[in-house]
């Protein structure tokens, strides 16, 4: 569990970043507003994104190519699919070959989640203005052991 103000999502994000590799998938949940595109944003701009990444809500997935970023990547954002068969229609176990995926609301996964995914929750703990306190509690799969940066 790492607690954390917002604006320490550049530091968490740059840790996770320089941890990830092609085939993993990275699954940010918690409510709106949590921080979850927050995060993505922050672990893209340390893979050598420049500028701000777009939302993917509306196009659900947002790829990153190098030279845009040390390596493949997919943002995906599942919060408009209203059915997880429609997860099957992404893709997104091809895309595992050579991209990393960070995926936002993973719920929506339903049976075509990997165990292997790292699943990371968002929650605002201390609601003080526009910095307010989260909390990120992971569950660390064994294909991340040795690698997850936090104890």
């Amino acid at each position: 569990m790492v607690d954390y103000a917002l604006d320490e999502a550049d530091r968490i994000g740059a840790a996770i970043a320089k941890a990830l590799r092609p085939g993993d998938v990275v699954a940010l949940s918690g409510e709106l507003g949590a921080g979850k595109t927050t995060l993505a944003r922050a672990i893209l701009a340390a893979l050598g994104l420049e500028g701000e990444a777009p939302s993917p809500t509306f196009a659900i997935v947002q790829p990153y190519e190098p030279p845009e970023t040390a390596f493949p990547v997919l943002h995906i954002d599942l919060y408009r699919l209203d059915e997880p068969e429609e997860v099957a229609e992404l893709g997104l176990d091809d895309a595992r070959y050579d991209h990393a995926l960070l995926i936002e609301w993973p719920e929506r996964l339903g049976p075509y989640g990997w165990p292997d995914m790292l699943q990371l929750r968002i929650e605002i703990v201390a609601e003080t203005g526009a910095n307010d306190a989260r909390r990120l509690t992971a569950r660390v799969p064994a294909a991340w052991e040795g690698r997850w940066p936090f104890p």
